[in-house]
C-alpha cells in the first residue's frame, strides 16, 4: 500500500564507516526505512579476492555481525525495514549469514535478495566479443577480479514488495537504495522520470553518509559535534519534493551550503546523470532552509535512462609498495626528496645488478611539503613525512624496494625516523576496467525466503543527448581592475571527488552578486593551469544554474585513480582544496590578499 510521506536514514557512507551511525537513526531518528551503501570499485576486487579463498565470504561481514546483530530486535519492533548493497560479490552468503544471526536471536524475518549483478560467466564471451574500455579503448582484461553490473532501484522495490523487511544487494548504484525504498513506498512508475530524478537526488544526497550533515563541509570550524555527528535522513513525499535532516540532538549542520556540496560530490555532467532508472539533470536544483537543520530540495528534472547498464570489471595489474620515513630539521622537505630520489637510484642499480626488471612506475611525495598544491606550494614545515612508492609486475623487485628504505635512517638525512608498522610489503595493483552492457543481455531477479522471482527490467533506451541544455549558462562579468586578489576560499566553497582517473571539484558562490565573475575567472584553461602538476589531458566546465555553481571534470589526473595510482590524493579528495587556495580577482567591498 503506497505511503504519502517517509523518513530514510542512511548508516554507511563506504565499508568501514561508523558503527555508531545506524543505532543513532534507529534510536533517535523516528525513521521507517534504514539504509546502508558499502560498495565501491575497490571494494568490489578485495571482496572478490576474499571470496577466491574462502567460497563464503566476499561480502559486508560487519553489517551481518555487528549492525544488525545488535540492532534486529529493535529493528523488527519498530517495523524499521532495511537496504543494503552489503552483499557485495556473494549477496547470497551474506543472506544466510543474516538467517542465522536471526535465528540466534529468535526474531523472525523476511529477508530478500537481489540478484543479476555478477557477470563473470559471461566474461569469455565479452572477451571474444572484443569489448573494450568505454574511456581509454583499453582492450578487455586477459584475467578479471571481478565483473559487476550496476543494477538500479527497481529490483530492490520489488522485493520490498513482495515483504522482505531486509533487502541485500549486490553491485548497484549507490543510490538505488534509496530509491528503490521510494519507487515501492510511493508506487512510482519506471516512466515518472521527474519522480525517479528526485529519488535519485534523494539517494545521491544520503549515499555518502555525513557528508550531507556536516562531514567534509568547507567551513569545517562552524559544523559542531563531529563525535556525535548526525548522519542523514531524508523525508520524502510521494510527489517527489524531500528534505534533508538529521537526528535531533546531534552533532553537524544541515544548511543548503552543506547540502549543495554534497550534490556537487562526484557527479560529472549535471545535465546527464546517468543511474539505471533514469538520466538526472541537476542544473536547476534549489535549496531552501525550511527549519534548524532542515533543508527542502527540489528541481531534479529526469529524461528515459539509457538502454544500457554500466559495468566495472576489476582486474589484477602487479604489484605495489609504499614506504613512510619521518624526516625533521631545516629545509626537511629538501631533505625528504633527496632521500627519495637517493634511494630510488640505490633500488635501481641493484635491481639491474640482480637481474629484476626496473619499476615500472615510482613516484615521491613529500607529505607537509605541499606537493599536492604544485605551483603555489609553500613548503615551510620542519617536520615531513616522505612517502616512496613504486609499482613493478615483480613481486621480487618490490620486496628489495622494502628491504631497501630502512637504511636512509643511518646513511642520508639528519633527522630522519621511522614510522612504525615495520618493513612495507608488496600488495596487489587492481585496476578497473568500465564498459557498458545492453539492458537485456541482463537477467535480473530477486530472491524473497527461497523463492526466486524474475524482475522486469525497461530495456528500451529513450535517452537523448543532443536536446540538453548548454553546458555553461552563467554570465561572465567583468574582471575588476587594480590587481587585488583574494583567495577563492573567501567567495566560494566547495566538494571534490574521484570517478576512475578522472577529478570532480565543484564550486558553489558564496554570494549570487559573486557568481558573475567566478564564472568569467574559473575558465577551464585557468583551473587546468593550476593542476598542471596533475597533469590533466582536458578540463570541462558545467554550471548549475539552479544554486549558483560549477563543476569541473577534470580528466586523466589520478594516476590511475584508486588502488593503481601512486599518489597521496587517489581520489581527489584534496582537489577542492587545492583549488580554493588559487588567487582570484577581488570583488569591490572584500579586502585584498595581505
Amino acid at each position: 500500500m503506497a505511503s504519502d510521506r517517509i523518513r530514510i536514514g542512511s548508516a554507511s557512507g563506504f565499508w568501514g564507516d561508523t558503527a555508531a551511525a545506524a543505532p543513532q537513526l534507529v534510536r533517535r531518528g523516528d525513521i521507517r526505512y534504514l539504509v546502508f551503501d558499502y560498495l565501491a570499485e575497490v571494494t568490489m576486487s578485495i571482496m572478490a579476492a576474499q571470496k577466491a579463498k574462502d567460497p563464503a565470504a566476499g561480502y559486508a561481514r560487519d553489517f551481518v555481525e555487528i549492525t544488525m546483530r545488535e540492532l534486529l530486535p529493535e529493528l523488527k519492533a519498530k517495523g524499521i525495514r532495511v537496504v543494503a548493497n552489503a552483499g557485495g560479490v556473494n549477496p547470497l552468503a551474506c543472506r544466510d549469514a543474516l538467517a542465522r544471526v536471526a535465528a540466534q536471536l529468535g526474531v523472525p524475518l523476511r529477508i530478500g535478495v537481489v540478484l543479476g549483478d555478477d557477470l563473470s560467466a559471461q566474461a569469455e564471451a565479452l572477451r571474444a566479443a572484443g569489448t573494450v574500455e568505454m574511456f581509454s579503448g583499453a582492450p578487455f582484461p586477459a584475467r578479471l577480479a571481478s565483473v559487476n553490473a550496476y543494477l538500479g532501484a527497481l529490483p530492490i522495490a520489488r522485493a520490498l514488495d513482495e515483504g522482505a523487511e531486509v533487502v541485500i544487494t549486490g553491485r548497484c548504484v549507490d543510490s538505488a537504495v534509496t530509491l528503490g525504498v521510494m519507487v515501492h513506498a510511493f508506487g512510482w512508475r519506471p516512466d515518472e522520470h521527474d519522480r525517479l530524478a528526485q529519488g535519485t537526488l534523494a539517494g545521491h544526497l544520503l549515499e555518502c553518509g555525513a557528508q550531507a550533515t556536516g562531514g567534509l563541509f568547507t567551513d569545517w570550524d562552524a559544523v559542531p559535534g563531529w563525535d556525535d555527528i548526525g548522519f542523514p535522513i531524508v523525508e520524502a513525499s510521494a510527489d517527489g519534493a524531500f528534505e534533508i535532516t538529521k537526528a535531533p540532538g546531534t552533532g553537524g549542520l544541515v544548511t543548503p551550503a552543506t547540502v549543495c556540496e554534497q550534490l556537487l560530490y562526484e557527479i560529472g555532467d549535471p545535465r546527464a546523470y546517468h543511474v539505471p532508472d533514469v538520466a538526472c539533470d541537476f542544473t536547476r536544483v534549489r535549496f531552501e532552509q525550511t527549519g534548524p537543520d532542515r533543508v527542502r530540495v527540489t528541481g531534479a528534472r529526469g529524461r528515459a535512462p539509457t538502454d544500457t547498464y554500466k559495468v566495472s570489471a576489476t582486474f589484477p595489474d602487479g604489484f605495489r609498495n609504499v614506504a613512510l620515513l619521518v624526516v625533521a630539521g631545516e629545509r626537511a622537505a629538501q631533505k625528504a626528496r633527496r632521500t627519495g630520489e637517493a634511494l630510488l637510484a640505490r633500488m635501481r642499480r641493484m635491481l639491474a645488478e640482480q637481474g629484476l626488471p626496473d619499476f615500472t612506475e615510482t613516484r615521491i611525495e613529500v607529505v607537509g611539503g605541499e606537493d599536492m598544491f604544485g605551483a603555489i606550494a609553500v613548503p615551510d614545515a620542519r617536520e615531513v613525512v616522505l612517502k616512496l612508492a613504486a609499482r613493478s609486475p615483480s613481486k621480487a623487485a618490490l620486496e628489495l624496494f622494502g628491504r631497501e628504505v630502512s637504511p636512509a635512517g643511518t646513511s642520508m638525512a639528519p633527522g630522519t625516523t621511522g614510522f612504525g608498522g615495520g618493513r612495507p610489503s608488496p600488495s596487489p595493483v587492481i585496476r578497473l576496467f568500465s564498459f557498458l552492457v545492453p539492458k537485456r543481455a541482463v537477467t535480473v531477479e530477486i530472491d524473497v525466503d527461497g523463492r526466486r522471482l524474475p524482475v522486469a527490467i525497461p530495456a528500451d533506451g529513450g535517452f537523448r543527448g543532443d536536446d540538453l541544455p548548454p553546458a555553461r549558462v552563467h554570465a561572465d562579468g567583468t574582471l575588476p581592475a587594480g590587481g587585488r586578489t583574494v583567495k577563492l576560499l573567501e567567495l566560494a566553497h566547495g566538494r571534490s571527488g574521484d570517478k576512475g582517473d578522472k577529478a570532480n571539484i565543484g564550486i558553489v558562490a558564496r554570494r549570487p552578486e559573486w557568481l558573475p565573475l567566478l564564472s568569467a575567472w574559473l575558465t577551464p584553461d585557468r583551473v587546468a593551469a593550476h593542476f598542471a602538476h596533475n597533469g590533466p589531458s582536458r578540463v570541462e566546465r558545467f554550471d548549475l544554474p539552479g544554486f549558483g555553481a560549477m563543476n569541473f571534470l577534470l580528466h586523466d589526473t589520478l594516476g590511475g585513480g584508486g588502488m593503481a595510482s601512486l599518489r597521496t590524493d587517489n581520489l581527489a579528495k584534496c582537489y577542492a582544496q587545492v583549488l580554493l587556495q588559487m588567487d582570484v580577482p577581488a570583488p569591490d567591498g572584500v579586502a585584498a590578499r595581505p
